[in-house]
């Protein structure tokens, strides 16, 4: 699952101590695994093999440019949502043609960088949109390739606010109305309308809509064939699931054994957008107990990261595995399920410093005594942690460190008082 073990009774990455690490770069600290992120692109790039696909990483899942070199150099394209991603897979080393564009609201600026950058593809969300990049690329004298993103309602059975392939969701169009925009925008000679792309959600922990989506796409583009329509690629997307609760998620293999007997025979270029598969258990966050209290009937272990650092939790009401970075060897365990209790562990509220009585980063976990001054592992951060943290309470933003074997790299410095202050210095 990841390169986070504990020796001994104290937890590593890799083969570095997590202990060490946050001696060096103090707390709160995102730690990550490079194994473990190489590891999981790795067995999704076997898994699809026979499709050859664009396996195109998720900028929005974790996006800190020298993980995203290491993917690249992996052989990674890239999904980006935003013109600051697509500066980002540039910095990486990105080849301009394996990065696709997604994002229901691009700017004119954004499409104009991403025309300038030689980007693959637009994965186009409206008509709207089509429109306005067709207007773009006529006037500039080129063209661009799009895929239509079309929404095969399909309920991926995930948290609400992260479900993206049903109707009446802001993204995409529905599976009914995709003729009718082909046979408006299909022969336009500025945007070659060349594609499909699929998004049902995040996470996705069985494999069943994925082949359902699939097969309606594939249903859209014999349609679309027969209508004298060039149809070269479709997108299937991303959203596979991660270790959160223990094994919830499908491996790999199992999405893939779902997805590619419908796509191999199929005269079309894959392309797929993976994020937290990869990032998610590469990751996690180092945090230092500030102080006990107890309330009523409840006990809390108020810590130093907080929503601002950390906003699952309180968004989704996500888990997230939490355990002491150095516990007794009676309690370096290696199940990380979501209701994990041992003899001599206490129920407790683990809380940030942020106020707000929604900043909370587990509730109602068996713990093992801890006490001021110790380190606790918030597991499975390493997608959609660091990428939505915030400046709330004006707190500065934590610190990242990459962990390989036994070498350590600072990617990202912490915050200081005057990185919160310089943007008002007008």
């Amino acid at each position: 699952m990841d390169y986070f073990r504990f020796r001994q009774g104290r937890l590593h990455c890799e083969r570095v101590p997590v202990e060490q690490l946050v001696d060096r770069f103090g707390t709160p600290l995102y730690v990550y695994s490079q194994t473990t992120l190489m590891e999981h692109y790795d067995r999704i790039a076997k898994a699809f093999g026979d499709l050859g696909p664009t396996i195109c990483f998720s900028i929005k899942s974790c996006q800190n440019v020298h993980i995203c070199r290491v993917l690249a150099e992996r052989g990674a394209g890239f999904d980006v949502v935003s013109g600051g991603e697509l500066a980002r897979a540039l910095q990486a080393g990105a080849d301009p043609a394996r990065i696709v564009f997604a994002g229901v609201g691009k700017t004119d600026e954004e499409i104009n960088q991403a025309i300038d950058a030689g980007i693959g593809w637009f994965n186009v969300e409206s008509e709207a949109e089509l429109a306005n990049l067709a207007e773009i690329a006529s006037g500039r004298g080129v063209q661009v390739r799009a895929a239509l993103r079309v929404n095969p309602d399909v309920d991926p059975d995930t948290h609400a606010y992260t479900t993206t392939g049903k109707k009446e969701t802001k993204f995409g169009i529905d599976l009914d109305r995709a003729g009718e925009v082909f046979g408006r925008f299909g022969c336009n000679t500025s945007v070659l309308l060349r594609g499909l792309h699929l998004h049902i959600g995040s996470p996705v922990n069985t494999v069943a809509p994925y082949k359902q989506s699939v097969e309606k796409a594939l249903t859209l583009v014999d349609q679309l064939r027969g209508d004298g329509f060039n149809i070269e690629a479709l997108n299937i997307g991303g959203g596979f699931g991660a270790y959160y609760l223990g094994e919830e998620a499908p491996s790999a293999t199992d999405y893939a054994s779902a997805i590619v007997p419908l796509l191999k025979d199929r005269p079309l270029r894959v392309l797929m957008e993976p994020g937290r598969s990869i990032a998610a258990n590469a990751g996690i966050l180092a945090t230092r107990v500030l102080y006990l209290k107890r309330s009523g009937s409840r006990r809390f272990v108020i810590v130093d990261a907080g929503m601002n650092d950390l906003i699952r939790p309180a968004l989704y009401g996500a888990f997230h595995f939490i355990w002491p970075v150095n516990p007794s060897d009676d309690f370096a365990v290696e199940s990380r399920q979501s209701d994990l209790r041992m003899p001599g562990t206490l129920e407790v509220d683990v809380v940030g410093p942020v106020c707000e009585t929604g900043d909370f980063l587990g509730k109602g976990r068996h713990l093992p005594p801890v006490q001021r001054g110790d380190l606790l592992a918030v597991f499975s951060a390493g997608a959609y942690g660091m990428v939505m943290s915030s400046q709330y309470n004006s707190r500065p933003r934590a610190a990242e460190v990459l962990v390989h074997d036994d070498d350590v790299s600072l990617i990202r410095r912490r915050e200081t008082y005057d990185d919160l202050l310089a943007p008002e210095r007008v």
